[in-house]
């Protein structure tokens, strides 16, 4: 029964080419049974998958089987069954990709986990997905992980042919000097800066199709399939789900009139934060808040998740500053928390750091603030290149 899996598994990794090597590999605990993968449309979680499979097992190693949800097989049979019989056969490892697509998916996960003690499963899905938060019998036995859209680093590395490691916030902080020295040695970063601004971000600018086009049909995919499917809204509010992400990202980007966007939406403000909230998941926005505040407050700010999408949703932005600013909180987004700062600073980061985001050196200073200054090479103390930010992952 599982040879036309075999096959397909066989033909898709064979033919996996990942472009490069993403981080995230070497961060994930691959000794755990039971791994969740989210990510939002376009950042490659199937490649990961295969390329996971290709680098571990080769792709005729009948123990490690890819699968897809969208497969009709799994109408007629379930995924525990079918985890079952894998294992029976010799299989060690099952890839499961689209996983959400399956309704009772993390029911079935917890059986595998229980019932399947020498099956691992690595199962991939929507960024969409509450894993621990919705899903309880998960708790205690999934380690979750994000795969993000590339970063500056691994943008540079494939377009330049460099292979610069990441570094952390505190190196960057205490070496910047050092690591600018080191870059520049072998590549002008900025002559790439502005290119991953555009259209760095997402995997699928290596295609030949159009950029633009390809991410305006994954925008309206996470909304249309992801958050319908996930958050199981009714058809009929597509429509409003679509207007008010439009109105955020052309708004002011500070705190959101919530009581205007209802109106505009003709709905209630709590369906807006809803709203909100499900667009966020989805990673096509980031809410930021202000020391001591956090969901379902309103958020003091709203920022597009990434520079990508500014210029997808709005070719003729030229809001710099605004750009500059959605690139920092990208790069730190996942694995820092990234806050509204006041009239001292633009970001305040895990509660303690401080940043203000400049276009130019600033001529008064305060020492507890950290300045990330675009179009610049190389820094100076508490001056440190914006594009560096860009190698945190």
């Amino acid at each position: 029964m599982f040879d036309s899996f075999y096959r397909m598994h066989q033909y898709l990794v064979e033919r996996t080419q990942a472009p490069i090597r993403r981080a995230l590999m070497d961060e994930i605990d691959w000794h755990k049974r039971l791994i969740g993968i989210k990510g939002s449309r376009g950042v490659g979680r199937t490649t990961f998958l295969l390329q996971y499979a290709k680098e571990n097992f080769g792709p005729r190693d009948r123990r490690c089987l890819y699968i897809n949800m969208n497969n009709f097989y799994f109408q007629g049979k379930t995924l525990f069954q079918f985890a079952q019989e894998f294992m029976a056969d010799g299989g060690k490892v099952l890839l499961i990709d689209q996983v959400f697509k399956y309704p009772e998916w993390s029911r079935d996960l917890r059986l595998i986990y229980d019932r399947c003690p020498h099956l691992k499963v690595v199962f991939a899905g929507s960024s969409v997905m509450r894993l621990k938060e919705e899903n309880p019998e998960l708790n205690g036995i999934c380690a979750s992980y994000n795969l993000r859209g590339f970063s500056f680093r691994e943008y540079l590395n494939l377009r330049a042919g460099t292979n610069f490691r990441p570094y952390t916030i505190r190196e960057i902080q205490n070496r910047h000097e050092h690591i600018a020295e080191e870059v520049l040695a072998q590549v002008n970063p900025l002559d790439y800066f502005n290119d991953y601004l555009h259209h760095g971000y997402y995997p699928f600018f290596l295609e030949k199709a159009s950029f633009i086009e390809n991410l305006l049909k994954a925008i309206n995919m996470m909304i249309e399939v992801d958050i319908l499917l996930i958050k199981q809204i009714d058809l009929k509010y597509l429509a409003k789900i679509k207007k008010l992400l439009y109105l955020l990202a052309t708004g002011d980007y500070g705190a959101p009139n919530v009581s205007q966007l209802a109106q505009d939406l003709q709905t209630s403000r709590a369906t807006v934060v809803n709203y909100i909230k499900y667009l966020s998941d989805a990673r096509l926005l980031n809410m930021l808040y202000r020391p001591g505040e956090d969901f379902p407050k309103k958020p003091a700010s709203i920022l597009l998740h990434n520079t990508n999408l500014i210029y997808a949703m709005m070719p003729d932005f030229n809001d710099e500053q605004m750009i500059m600013e959605t690139f920092f909180q990208n790069a730190l987004w996942g694995r820092h928390q990234v806050q509204k700062g006041d009239r001292s600073c633009t970001f305040v980061v895990d509660k303690n750091m401080r940043f203000r985001i400049c276009l130019e050196q600033p001529k008064r200073k305060n020492t507890d603030v950290l300045y990330a200054l675009a179009g610049v090479k190389e820094g100076l103390e508490q001056e440190i290149p914006l594009w560096m930010y860009g190698f945190l992952y």
